[in-house]
């Protein structure tokens, strides 16, 4: 009966998730000039251009200025007159495409592999582009993500897609732009610490967490002397993904929330020569100066939480990126899981009320961002020869009450905006007569 009712609702499953969005569909490549006028652009930098323009051909940025755009002949003309022009925002470090229901059906999950050390595992692969959760993302302006594996001490390779694609080799913006590393903690996590289970392991958690970083810094070192030898007569696969380690190709992501771990993570990367950034960085107020000094940037993880001790400050989790931002450290946002990320706009928002203009929040989540994983050669703010990834929104885009993006833009196509959610909301609003301005 209990394997009948699983095959029944196994098939369940897949027909919701196959119909569920049939209709929204990868916009085809840009065929016309576009000119954006009259608005307010947030180039992403800090800049803000009143009643400007901003023009992209064959998907890349061709001009952008005050006033006037000085040439609209065959172009496709947006006015967005009392409208916002920002960047497409970038959310790093998320499962998006990898997870479909949260806690849910295993063979929509596909976030981690098996075993502690991994990294040959490559996160690009496992990107579900029919993800219905995407859409909904995608809604709020967010244009590009770093889908990120879990799990184990090295849990494997990340890369940027944006998120308008018919299959994850479409998707790929960036590849294989980092390993993953969770630091050893060497205390009792949590608020209250549980006593020893009867029978249970007595090795202190600081005695555990130097066997797990010797081990972390035998493998490194393996790695480094593998990465030295031009020619392997045996092929590692795991040592040979960490070679871009070491002649800066790939970064090293730590994920590490204790200012003594990430003081370690720091000085493992001065060890062997890496470029590494900090993921979590709960307590890095209390090391900017190490952060500084080594030139290690900060991913935050979510603002919307409480502190991770009860003597801190409650708001401390809003006011760490001013914070980070008065020490000059180089700082970004992420959100939690996949589907919350569609929150990431209103997070980096609610800094502005801890101290942060409005136009450091957005850069927090489109140039800083696109600075820590490499791409803000081509994306993160809106400059000729950029890649066209902007979208329009009647209101403040990090405010989740005047929000309304109304037209985006991925590398210059005019990506659809509709999601499973506008798709209900429309069916039922239909249903009870009530009107849906969606």
């Amino acid at each position: 009966m209990k394997k009948t009712f699983l095959i029944f609702g196994g098939l369940l499953l897949s027909t919701f998730l196959t119909y569920g969005q049939a209709n929204i569909s990868p916009a085809p490549a840009q065929s016309k000039p576009v000119v954006i006028i009259g608005g307010t652009i947030h180039v992403g930098n800090g800049q803000v251009i009143n009643n400007g323009y901003v023009a992209f051909d064959k998907g890349k940025i061709t001009a952008i200025g005050e006033g006037a755009a000085p040439n609209t002949a065959g172009a496709n003309v947006i006015d967005a007159t009392g409208k916002q022009v920002y960047p497409g925002f970038i959310c790093p470090i998320t499962t998006l495409g990898m997870v479909e229901i949260e806690e849910g059906a295993r063979g929509t999950v596909d976030e981690s592999e098996t075993g502690d050390l991994n990294p040959n595992a490559r996160s690009i692969i496992a990107y579900n582009t029919d993800s219905k959760v995407i859409p909904t993302v995608r809604s709020n302006g967010i244009l590009l993500a770093q889908p990120t594996p879990t799990g184990g001490v090295i849990s494997g390779m990340s890369s940027v897609v944006q998120l308008d694609a018919w299959n994850w080799e479409d998707a790929a913006y960036k590849t294989d732009i980092g390993i993953h590393l969770t630091w050893p903690v060497a205390r009792a996590q949590g608020r209250r610490r549980a006593a020893p289970a009867p029978g249970a392991s007595q090795e202190t958690p600081a005695e555990k967490a130097q066997k797990e970083i010797d081990a972390i810094n035998s493998l490194f070192s393996q790695a480094k002397a593998y990465a030295e030898i031009a020619k392997p007569e045996v092929k590692n696969i795991r040592l040979e993904a960490m070679k871009g380690l070491f002649d800066g190709s790939k970064k090293l992501f730590v994920n590490a929330d204790g200012a003594k771990e990430i003081v370690q993570a720091v000085g493992f990367g001065k060890k062997f020569g890496l470029s590494i950034v900090i993921v979590g960085g709960n307590e890095s107020y209390l090391v900017t100066d190490v952060l500084k000094d080594s030139n290690v940037p900060v991913i935050l993880k979510e603002t919307q939480r409480l502190p991770d001790r009860d003597e801190d400050d409650v708001y401390l989790p809003y006011k760490l990126p001013k914070i980070l931002q008065d020490a000059g450290v180089l700082y970004g946002l992420t959100g939690i899981g996949f589907w919350r990320q569609r929150n990431l706009p209103f997070e980096a928002g609610e800094a502005v009320g801890y101290g942060l203009t409005k136009e450091q929040a957005l850069s927090m989540i489109t140039i800083n961002n696109a600075k820590i994983l490499g791409i803000d050669k081509t994306t993160g703010t809106l400059e000729v020869g950029k890649d066209a990834n902007l979208f329009v929104s009647a209101g403040d885009a990090l405010d989740m009450i005047t929000i309304n993006v109304q037209t985006a833009y991925i590398q210059g196509r005019n990506i659809s905006l509709d999601n499973l959610h506008k798709q209900l909301y429309r069916k039922f609003a239909a249903k009870y007569g009530v009107k849906a301005n969606l």
